[in-house]
């Protein structure tokens, strides 16, 4: 077996098509837009370039066909914030061979540890945690949009080598016509007859307005959290601006105390469901006509939790919960919203409010996601992630 890294065009379109094989005639799988998976390793689109760096290699067999990949990423913003200075490695595949594996595993720890690095975690984006991110190891459900998907022997490669848990990512799961316990849908009910808090769903015709309301809730609710910055509103403005397209202003709700905004739950349609499975990679003019088929026929069952905060001084009163028994009130037994479940992703271990929120809500775990780390130095002490 030989390890080529990546340096051509050629070998680059190698690293991207792998996994079309090597997922062949698994029903789960779906394939990644081209251009989601290509934009991380583009310096010109991918601003963490700016202040880091990456490597790709393909792994050749015997007989000269690909039988893994794998890349290695610095990123020089967070670096110091470890224990020990760490990369990061991810968009794994490997054929169930453990020679195979550690070949690929060692090939990006040691350009790390040339690079200075310490440790490396894995399997991880070369950008946000919200795509990317984690090692699926529960729950081998078809993935939602940028979400990891994997074989379920490639946790036996991953602990084998001497990666450890360094924290869970849980996917939470709820039928929509579900109703809530009633030790929940009481608090709720509270809230929702206090005539200081309102609840509404976005609209359309007012989107600069909820995009300032989304923007003042995540400062409030998240910018005090360690490694979280402040988001400017021309950042929350291309945020929103790149959901328009995919928006359905009936699963995208907000709370209010005395007209001040104080929470969000914002769900958009599951993409994979929404149009990607049905476009083989690529979002061109058939793939976008078919995004507007399928939306306005209803077709996506799915609703994908992408964001929710509470502002810190009405957290604890039940007001996430009235936000969204709100919600569930409008949406079910509606013809115009077609949903039958909802999943909220990337929950991490190290936040138990949001994992509290999340089994509040009847949201019961569907898939379990593993984020390791390995230690170059096997005589130092493994640390799990700390509890925010």
């Amino acid at each position: 077996m030989q390890i080529v890294e990546v340096n051509s065009p050629s070998l680059a379109q190698k690293f991207l098509h792998f996994p079309i094989a090597f997922y062949d005639g698994d029903p789960n799988y779906i394939r990644p837009l081209d251009t989601d998976v290509e934009s991380v390793f583009d310096p010109a689109k991918n601003k963490f370039f700016r202040h880091g760096s990456c490597k790709r290699w393909i792994l050749m067999g015997n007989e000269g066909n690909p039988v893994g990949r794998i890349a290695a990423f610095i990123n020089r913003k967070t670096v110091k914030s470890f224990d020990q200075p760490t990369g990061g490695m991810g968009f794994f595949e490997c054929i169930n061979n453990q020679m195979a594996a550690f070949r690929l595993f060692d090939t990006a720890r040691d350009w790390l540890r040339e690079q200075g690095m310490e440790a490396m975690d894995g399997p991880i984006n070369f950008g946000d945690r919200d795509r990317w991110w984690g090692l699926l190891v529960d729950g081998f459900h078809p993935p939602c949009y940028c979400c990891n998907y994997n074989p379920p022997y490639y946790r036996d490669l991953f602990e084998q080598y001497g990666f450890n848990v360094y924290f869970k990512q849980f996917t939470y799961y709820r039928d929509v016509q579900e109703q809530l316990e009633t030790r929940y849908s009481t608090r709720a009910e509270a809230i929702m007859n206090n005539p200081d808090y309102s609840f509404e769903h976005l609209t359309k015709g007012k989107l600069d307005k909820y995009t300032d309301d989304f923007r003042t809730i995540y400062n409030k609710a998240w910018a005090r959290h360690k490694g979280v910055g402040e988001m400017a509103q021309q950042h929350a403005r291309q945020i929103i601006g790149k959901l328009k397209p995919v928006i359905d202003e009936h699963i995208a709700w907000f709370a209010y105390f005395k007209n001040e905004p104080v929470g969000f739950f914002l769900s958009i349609p599951e993409l994979n469901q929404l149009f990607v499975k049905d476009v083989n990679g690529k979002l061109d003019l058939s793939g976008k006509l078919r995004l507007l088929w399928n939306k306005w026929t209803g077709r996506c069952k799915t609703m994908y939790g992408i964001a929710f905060g509470i502002v810190p001084e009405h957290q604890r009163k039940g007001v996430e919960t009235a936000m969204i028994v709100s919600a569930a009130n409008f949406i079910q037994n509606n013809p115009r919203v077609q949903y039958q479940n909802l999943q909220m992703n990337w929950i991490g271990d190290f936040n138990p409010k949001m994992m509290n929120v999340a089994e509040h809500i009847g949201g019961k775990i569907y898939k379990t996601h593993h984020t390791y780390r390995y230690l170059f130095d096997r005589t130092k002490e493994f640390k799990r992630h700390p509890i925010l």
